[in-house]
Order: C-alpha cells, then structure tokens, then sequence
C-alpha cells in the first residue's frame, strides 16, 4: 500500500501548541521520517515543540520554497511507494495556501497519491471571520505593488471590486511595510470605505479592528503595526 502525503498546519504565533492544533495532529506527526519544509531549521524547532518521539538527527527534511525549480522536488514523493507517509510543513499556518507547498500536492493529485489535510490556524480566515465583513464572497489577493501609482491603482481596483461584486479583499504586507499600508489605504481608499488590520492573531497582542478610512485617517498613529504580522481587509 501506499503511503499519504499529510498536510500539517503550523502555529502562526502562538507558544502554547494546545491552543491553535489539535492532539490528533501531534500525533500524526509521529507517523513521519520525512518531512518536506520551507526552512530546516525551523521545521526542527516546529517538531521539537511538538514533541516528536523521534530522533529529528535522523529525520530527513526536503527543501521546497520559493527558489526550488519544479525539476528539484520530482523524487520528493518517492517515499509514498514504498509505503511511508510524508509530511507537508508549512513555515506558519496552512500549508499550501499563500505558500509554495501547493507545488507538491499538484504533484501528489497528478500521481494519484492520497492527500491528508488537517485543522489548524490560517491568519487570513481568522481575520476574515472577526472583521464583520463578507464572508460568503472573499478574495485573498497575497501581496500588492509597493511602489506609488502602481499601488494607488491597485488599491482602487480592490475597492471596485468590494463595491460592485459584494465581496472582501483580503491582502498583506512585509511587516516592516504594515504603518506604510495603512497609511496608504487611509488615504487612497474612499473615506466610508472599511479597512480592517488583524495582526498578531493568535498572541496576547493580537489586535483585529475595523475602522472607516475616515476614521483610521485619524487613529492610525495610535497603531504601530511595525515588524508585527498582520493581515488587511477592505470591503463597502
């Protein structure tokens, strides 16, 4: 038989593992001698905070990021044939989602190998969810342009799209760029328009608040969003 590629979801935040993955992960994480990752050494640290029963020396961790060519991980899944599960980490949060882990689950489907995903943390949804805005008709629009007009022009489309099609924008930002963001949105986007910042969800900082660009206009200095995770959404 064969084995399983197992999708595991990691903290975005916090420390204590409890409070945003389930027992039932942790223990399948036990079920795996490999291990395909963005960065080793923070896999390792992952495992280790999870209690991995097994020598992590002597566990084998396969690179997938942004710099791997799709020729490099064509042998990841070998394991699977020979009946052994594989796991699937990702840096922070859900694998596959805003993340260069969907290159191997593609090739997972196209061999026909089962694919297991499970419950945990995705910063996005969590933010969708406590916004107050749509959650039936949402877009995640990763990363917009930084520089001036090209981001003008791009946050004014995202605004078009929450007024005529119903639906939430959802974007981030590099951390050290979030009080450029929400200065950005404040004064480009409509003043009724709603901008909502979520950031270090899931940590006792964690801030998620919806404000008016008008409002935030005024309020945003007593906001540092500095080098802190954080997620935007906009919407009518």
């Amino acid at each position: 038989m064969n084995g399983k590629l197992i999708l595991f979801p990691v903290t975005i935040g916090a420390e204590d593992i409890s409070i945003s993955l389930p027992e039932y992960n942790l223990e399948l994480l036990n079920t795996c001698h490999t291990f395909i990752v963005e960065e080793v050494r923070t896999a390792r640290r992952f495992l280790k905070k999870a209690c991995y029963q097994f020598e992590i020396d002597d566990t084998t961790f396969l690179t997938l990021n942004e710099h791997t060519r799709d020729e490099d991980i064509l042998n990841y899944l070998d394991p699977i044939t020979k009946g052994e599960n594989i796991g699937l980490l990702s840096e922070a949060g859900l694998p596959c989602i805003a993340d260069p882990g969907a290159k191997i689950t593609r090739l997972a489907q196209q061999h026909g190998y089962e694919i297991v995903p499970l419950v945990g943390p995705s910063s996005l949804l969590l933010a969708l969810m406590a916004s107050g805005f749509n959650g039936q008709n949402f877009a995640f629009v990763g990363y917009i342009p930084v520089k001036g007009a090209e981001r003008r022009h791009a946050i004014l489309q995202l605004e078009t799209r929450a007024y005529k099609e119903n639906q939430t924008q959802i974007f981030i930002e590099a951390p050290y760029r979030n009080n450029q963001m929400l200065a950005d949105l404040s004064e480009t986007l409509n003043p009724h328009t709603l901008i909502c910042i979520a950031t270090d969800i899931t940590l006792p900082t964690q801030q998620i608040i919806t404000r008016t660009a008008a409002q935030w206009k005024k309020t945003r200095e007593q906001v540092n969003l500095h080098k802190r995770n954080t997620v935007f959404l906009i919407y009518k």
